[in-house]
């Protein structure tokens, strides 16, 4: 969520029972000023908190000219000293996969280790060889911003358009959502790279605005019913939460351009979700 609009968005996802106390707030609130100068950030977002064992790890993004691509990940132990993450790589994300298990500890230089053992040869003549993975916490916090944003970040169709040199750049002309399309899921969209788009039939891609539809439909998700979408503050705030990543939040007041997302959570993917469908 956006930081400019930092108090007034996190009472509309209070619902989930997930907030921060004043004194985090107000650290925030002069902290993120701070870091879109220091950073020469177009935008910073408050992009919200994972819990650790001894510490808990705030989370904030900074964004470039195009909003998908660039991109920034800093945590912080007490919103008001921030450090960068490094960008996730394909091989970190393997290695986290691999040896990453339990809850976070709270301590960036924590190293986890898995061992696996690999057999070479057959019979008698077999060998046995011992393979360590190891990954610090560190590695592991910027794998999991990573994942959390490219499975479940959300944007109303809408809020963000593509410019003819391919920049993601936000609309300004967006005035929200009304209140029949906010109750629909087809209405939301993935802010990350689009998978199903490029799967849709010439007939299907020939109905949709290049603009606007660059992007993949929440409805689209498998399995299906992995998204909770309700009204809350007396039907004026849609709210949707991720069943697949327990704590994203996603809030929008139809009618205005105001909208956002907030994780607040152990870290953790529910891969049990295929099951309790």
């Amino acid at each position: 969520m956006d930081s400019n609009s930092l108090y007034y968005s996190l009472d509309l996802v209070a619902g989930s029972g997930y907030t921060l106390n004043v004194e985090q707030r107000t650290a925030l609130e002069t902290s993120l000023v701070i870091l879109k100068k220091n950073y020469k950030f177009h935008r910073v977002l408050f992009w919200g908190k994972i819990l650790g064992l001894k510490e808990d790890y705030f989370i904030a993004q900074g964004r470039g000219e195009d909003e998908m691509k660039d991109k920034r990940n800093l945590y912080s132990f007490n919103c008001m000293d921030w450090f960068l993450l490094p960008p996730a790589t394909e091989s970190m994300i393997d290695e986290v996969s691999r040896a990453a298990k339990n809850r976070f500890v709270g301590d960036p230089s924590y190293v986890y280790e898995h061992l696996e053992i690999h057999r070479q040869g057959e019979g008698n003549e077999a060998e046995e060889e011992e393979v360590w993975t190891k990954v610090s916490e560190e590695s592991r916090l910027a794998v999991t911003v990573h994942q959390i944003d490219e499975e479940v970040s959300v944007v109303p169709r809408g809020a963000f358009v593509k410019n003819p040199h391919g920049l993601v750049q936000i609309n300004r002309s967006f005035g929200g959502l009304s209140h029949s399309e906010a109750g629909k899921l087809s209405s939301f969209l993935h802010f990350s790279e689009p998978k199903n788009l490029k799967k849709k039939s010439v007939l299907e891609m020939g109905e949709l605005n290049p603009a606007v539809d660059f992007l993949d439909v929440l409805s689209d998700d498998i399995p299906k019913g992995s998204w909770s979408l309700q009204f809350e503050c007396a039907s004026k705030v849609c709210v949707l939460r991720s069943l697949l990543w327990l704590g994203l939040t996603f809030y929008h007041v139809p009618m205005t351009p105001q909208h956002g997302y907030i994780y607040i959570g152990d870290g953790t993917k529910n891969l049990d979700l295929p099951f309790m469908l």
